[in-house]
């Protein structure tokens, strides 16, 4: 066998980290296949503390950051994720996210624990194990959303949702 090696160096870089965060999921709601996922079915899968993939379009060759954050709250799954520097697919990413045209998010998980309501015919899970969450066009549930997006040297998080609901109230009410 034949082992080559060498080493790595770090250059430091100028260009900043790209990070953003949202809801991958969110609890109570049935998503277009007709899934709903219950609160707490991601609480057992977080407390292993498995690694949580961040992938372009659910695609586990095209990794594309880091999620430095992965909550259930409230209100669903909340994440804060870092798009990897350097990487062309998640810097064409990072350009989406900031124009506007990529807000999606959708996770990839094992349902462990569901149940099939008789009155619906929703499946309803109730445990998984959460393997990746993916930044795609088109989410399963149409509210899994990026919600803000930040240079990490920035102070200010800029919300994604309030650029784009400002510049179409400019766009409406510009008159050329």
């Amino acid at each position: 066998m034949n082992i080559k090696s060498g080493r790595l160096s770090v250059v430091n870089s100028d260009v900043q980290a790209l990070t953003f965060s949202g809801y991958a999921s969110l609890f109570s709601l049935a998503d277009l296949g007709g899934d709903i996922v219950e609160r707490g079915a991601f609480a057992a899968s977080l407390r292993r503390g498995s690694t949580v993939r961040m992938l372009w379009q659910h695609q586990a060759d095209n990794p594309i950051g880091i999620w430095t954050k992965i909550t259930e709250d409230q209100h669903g799954l909340y994440v804060e994720g870092q798009l990897a520097c350097g990487v062309a697919r998640a810097e064409e990413a990072w350009r989406l996210i900031e124009s506007g045209a990529l807000d999606g998010l959708s996770i990839g998980f094992r349902a462990l624990r569901s149940k099939k309501s008789a009155a619906t015919g929703k499946r309803h899970i109730l445990e998984a194990d959460l393997w990746e969450v993916s930044l795609v066009t088109f989410p399963m549930l149409p509210q899994a959303r990026v919600t803000a997006v930040q240079h990490k040297n920035q102070d200010a998080v800029i919300s994604a949702h309030i650029i784009r609901r400002a510049a179409a109230c400019l766009r409406t009410r510009a008159s050329f």
